[in-house]
């Protein structure tokens, strides 16, 4: 922690105990980032800069104020700001909060390999390697490589005593290859980051060797014929599905402010066969949605919002914990100590069920098998999927290949259309995230097992 840093923390827990509010909370953090993206065979942007942000925020008779400077001495000037902000302004609802105890704690990221002791040129070289791999093949059209890594002293502190400090580094990489034959353009990416060192993007040979293979292999693909399907999602889909489609919705935030899902987000309902869990947890270390603490200073734990099929909890932040009476869950988060918390997912997956991959596929005499995942939408419990490609099943053999599969339904059904769990759970995050509320992309992981899922209306080119 440099000593700009450390004075304003000081100071900042000499007011945030000063008590005229309800409660008050400043974030602060200093630090610094490498940025590198290649196209073909040139180059986009290299950059490196260093970053200092913080925040002020003051719930005072029921309103909130809440001030953002990047100059760690004026904290005493800018928190008055919040507090002055909260006194004059009368809201027409009195917003509350549910409180604790006070947390302290210092957090530090394990590296194998600190980034800031690796020069741009080896950063550079790493990622133009790599991007040489995705040109690899005549029918490659252009290539797009990114390497990015970030590391900060973030610092939390609130009225109730909390006082926590995370030093962390991010690093990761995104590579994709545009593949053309004629008319047809396909693309395909991968993308791998998370919480640790420069080690995270070394060695990713094969990971770009996949990318050009795929992008070339889907331009023999046809496009598969609509119809309803038994299908078989693996475990990127299955992930996309349960983040996308469920976890959204399990958001406290939304239900709360949508009468028509408070109606069928009733805790105790049953939403899916007794082998379903499904988990958001940001205590889990290293990749890409671990949070040691969330942006209220609450520690995050294992939530389990499907438990043997039926819904059993939700995602709070302290606002909406203490708007619906329910227990904060450590997911109140922001893109920056410069945005608000609000409820975000951190970690959100599947858990394992009892059957293998080889006793999916054994059960499945014809239908598809999706894989990846390249786009979607969701509206409300309705949602549609396009896998990245997959294939036809038949007598439990994964043959032809496919392209353009487009999935799509109602989740509530979806769930009850479960058959099989599969035990094989691969958690995935990436250089992107998750968007909300204009704040994205905030870094998540999500993941599930392969699974079988019957009736499932699937959109195609023929």
């Amino acid at each position: 922690m440099n000593e700009k840093l450390y004075a304003a923390v000081e100071k900042g827990k000499e007011l945030v105990s000063s008590g005229s509010f309800d409660f008050a909370e400043i974030r602060l953090s200093s630090g610094r980032g490498t940025s590198i993206s290649l196209s073909g065979e040139n180059t986009d942007a290299v950059t490196s800069a260093d970053s200092v942000a913080a925040s002020v925020r003051v719930l005072k008779n029921g309103s909130w104020g809440f001030a953002t400077f990047n100059d760690l001495s004026s904290v005493e000037k800018f928190f008055r700001s919040a507090v002055n902000s909260a006194s004059i302004v009368v809201p027409k609802v009195k917003s509350g909060i549910s409180t604790g105890k006070a947390v302290t704690g210092k957090f530090s990221t394990k590296v194998s390999r600190d980034f800031n002791t690796v020069s741009i040129d080896e950063k550079f070289e790493l990622l133009n390697g790599y991007n040489k791999i995705l040109r690899n093949a005549e029918q490659i059209q252009t290539t797009r490589a990114v390497y990015r890594d970030g590391h900060s002293d973030y610092v939390y502190l609130n009225s109730e005593g909390s006082h926590l400090e995370y030093d962390r580094s991010y690093c990761g990489i995104s590579l994709a290859s545009v593949a053309k034959k004629g008319a047809l353009v396909q693309p395909y990416n991968e993308s791998v980051s998370g919480y640790g060192g420069f080690e995270i993007t070394e060695n990713r040979d094969v990971l770009a060797e996949k990318v050009v293979k795929t992008a070339c292999d889907m331009l023999d693909a046809e496009p598969v014929e609509g119809g309803r399907y038994r299908v078989i999602l693996d475990p990127k889909l299955s992930g996309v599905f349960i983040h996308e489609a469920f976890g959204h919705l399990s958001e406290a935030d939304f239900v709360y402010e949508n009468p028509s899902m408070r109606e069928v987000m009733v805790l105790g309902r049953q939403f899916g066969p007794h082998e379903l869990n499904v988990i958001d947890d940001g205590s889990i270390e290293h990749i890409a949605g671990y949070i040691p603490f969330d942006d209220e200073g609450i520690l995050p734990s294992k939530t389990y919002l499907i438990c043997n099929g039926i819904l059993s909890g939700r995602l709070h932040s302290r606002e909406t914990a203490d708007k619906m009476n329910e227990e904060t869950t450590g997911n109140g988060r922001a893109i920056g100590v410069m945005k608000q918390p609000i409820v975000r997912m951190t970690n959100t997956c599947i858990e394992n069920g009892p059957h293998s991959r080889d006793e999916i596929f054994a059960a499945m005499d014809d239908g598809l098998y999706a894989v990846s995942y390249i786009g979607g939408q969701t509206n409300l419990e309705m949602f549609t999927f396009t896998a990245a490609y997959g294939y036809r099943v038949k007598n439990g053999k994964p043959g032809k290949m496919f392209r353009d599969i487009i999935l799509s339904g109602n989740v509530f059904t979806t769930l009850k259309n479960i058959s099989m769990i599969g035990n094989d759970r691969e958690m995935f995050g990436g250089l992107g995230g998750c968007g909300k509320g204009g704040q994205g992309p905030l870094p998540v992981t999500l993941g599930g097992p392969h699974m079988l899922v019957n009736d499932v209306l699937v959109g195609g080119g023929k």
